[in-house]
């Protein structure tokens, strides 16, 4: 996954399991902070990637990244949430808690932290 994916996957998670409006995000691997939001209702998310200027959501399980053009599918599982992105052909796992995701990408064999700010 490319980092901005990584980025909106985290927001998004976060507003699904959490519930709670994502309103910025800190990238512990980049150090720095990203313009990120992200609301969910019921089973439908929409979010924006100020960085980008580009819109992304849909309806669970599956968002819509309109800046890259594809899909990454979401499935969420209690605190957990899991799937797939499209567009880097790669799965992703996410650990979700009250201010932090933990993301591991299974493409880059790694995990990325995100502190999350909530509106």
């Amino acid at each position: 996954m490319n980092p901005h994916a990584r980025a909106m996957v985290a927001a998004s998670a976060h507003a699904v399991i959490i519930g709670k409006k994502v309103a910025g995000m800190y990238d512990h691997v980049a150090g720095r902070h990203l313009r990120i939001a992200a609301e969910c209702r019921g089973n439908r998310l929409q979010g924006l990637d100020g960085d980008r200027s580009a819109k992304f959501g849909g309806t669970l399980p599956e968002l819509y990244d309109e800046g890259d053009k594809v899909f990454i599918s979401l499935a969420v599982d209690g605190t957990k949430a899991e799937g797939y992105d499209r567009g880097s052909a790669g799965f992703y796992v996410a650990n979700v808690s009250e201010r932090l995701v933990h993301l591991y990408d299974y493409n880059q064999s790694a995990w990325f932290a995100f502190d999350v700010q909530t509106a």
